[in-house]
């Protein structure tokens, strides 16, 4: 067995560093082109890229013992921000936190609350007005924003959205800049962009910390997910405390929001360019709903929805990278991979990959049919990771996903403003560079004469 060959090999100081960070997505899909699995070297570190199914596979499930996260999600920035919570927490705390958050997320308790998402999203858009011009993307992250604090603390924050909104901005942009010296320095010495991060998560831990100590004094069951995490116990009777409640909380408040609203904007940029996708969504809404609005029994039922939200998440996946770090020495795909290399598995790269979706760059939401699904690799569409980390909270997203395209997509079309070009930033998650600037327009009034694909 022979150690896999390198992609590039980069500076001699740096290595690859540079050239991963000028053009991050490009990089990824280069190095693509030297096989399934490429070594590089960022700084003193070894890191292997790996694009197939089956060995992303082998990392994330099969043999997932042998794996910790990556080094940039236990970097100074990353556990300021989100702790030792569910995403960063490794080995017997991570399987105790999971076990005292699971029945938070069970499926009948996260379907109570469909309501409230359709019901912030009908508040929201009750301002709107054809001729309008948003940003649709700061509208989602808003949306969105309003609906996790609502779920995790029962708490209506639309007077604060936007300055928390801001908040959280602000906390995300140093990972806009990781695998540069600066990121490094910025991660380890009391620079100007540490101190504001710092002040920032100062912010959301007094809101946090004051919310749970509140709490905690009432004893309410407000039905909210901090209740149940609140009430959760240990099979030793031990519950979270506060820190850990934090954590956990900081976890959910930034993945519960950002990367739906992520999804959610490429959805409306991806329909605003594809017409007759637009066309078959607006007649599976009328079909299904009529003018009534969409209840959590109507998600199954929305199928060419959820086709949508599956092809936006799978050309534009908010998590676009996953990173993880060898324990010890393994073998995969017939090369060596030394103990302490970091691994890399990128969404953004396999989900477009020829060799498991034809026509790959192309939105075509009918390609989600059972043939598909039964015939695609298991791990060649993984926006929400896969093995025992896979996301908590994907029955969550997909039900606030598919309800809020539904809901909205019920009253108002969006047409993109042609002088606001629209970029990529991956930074920690896969966002528009500059927003996504669209024009509202009144939907065209159904006919319901179920034009639909057949699924």
């Amino acid at each position: 067995m022979v150690r896999c060959r390198p992609a590039q090999k980069g500076s001699l100081l740096l290595g690859v560093m540079a050239e991963f960070n000028r053009d991050t997505l490009g990089f990824i899909e280069r190095c693509r082109d030297f096989g399934d699995i490429v070594r590089m070297r960022f700084l003193y570190l070894t890191a292997c890229f790996i694009y197939h199914p089956d060995h992303i596979e082998y990392v994330l499930a099969s043999n997932a013992k042998n794996f910790i996260k990556s080094r940039s999600l236990r970097s100074p920035f990353f556990q300021r921000l989100v702790g030792n919570g569910l995403l960063t927490s490794e080995g017997e705390v991570w399987k105790r936190q999971r076990r005292l958050a699971q029945p938070a997320f069970h499926r009948q308790r996260i379907s109570a609350y469909g309501e409230v998402m359709v019901d912030y999203a009908t508040r929201m858009i009750s301002s709107w007005r054809a001729g309008d011009e948003r940003d649709i993307h700061r509208e989602m992250m808003r949306l969105t924003l309003e609906i996790v604090v609502k779920t995790l603390f029962n708490a209506d924050v639309s007077g604060e959205a936007d300055k928390v909104g801001r908040v959280l901005s602000q906390m995300v942009k140093p990972f806009a800049s990781q695998a540069t010296v600066k990121w490094i320095l910025d991660n380890r010495l009391p620079t100007p962009t540490h101190r504001r991060f710092n002040r920032a998560a100062g912010e959301i831990d007094e809101i946090v910390y004051r919310i749970v100590a509140e709490r905690r004094s009432s004893g309410n069951d407000e039905g909210d997910l901090l209740s149940m995490l609140l009430a959760a116990q240990d099979e030793d009777g031990s519950q979270m405390t506060d820190r850990q409640l934090r954590d956990e909380v900081m976890t959910l408040f930034l993945a519960g929001h950002e990367t739906t609203a992520l999804t959610l904007s490429w959805a409306w940029y991806l329909l605003a360019q594809n017409p007759e996708v637009e066309e078959k969504f607006h007649a599976e809404l009328d079909d299904v709903l009529g003018d009534r609005q969409p209840t959590v029994a109507d998600i199954y039922l929305l199928k060419y929805t959820e086709m949508i939200a599956k092809e936006s998440m799978r050309l534009y996946p908010p998590a676009y990278g996953v990173g993880r770090e060898a324990i010890d020495e393994f073998g995969l795909g017939g090369y060596r991979v030394p103990a302490r290399s970091q691994i890399f598995m990128f969404p953004w790269a396999t989900q477009h990959d020829p060799r498991f979706f034809a026509e790959p760059d192309r939105f075509f939401p009918e390609r989600w049919t059972e043939g598909l699904n039964n015939s695609l690799p298991k791990y060649a569409y993984f926006p929400f990771g896969g093995g025992p980390r896979a996301c908590i909270g994907n029955y969550f997203a997909m039900m606030e996903i598919v309800l809020l395209l539904a809901t909205i997509g019920q009253r108002f079309r969006f047409s993109l403003l042609p002088d606001h070009p629209v970029s990529v930033l991956p930074a920690m998650s896969l966002r528009p560079k500059d927003g996504i600037k669209v024009r509202v327009e009144n939907r065209p009034p159904g006919n319901g004469d179920g034009s639909l694909p057949q699924l």
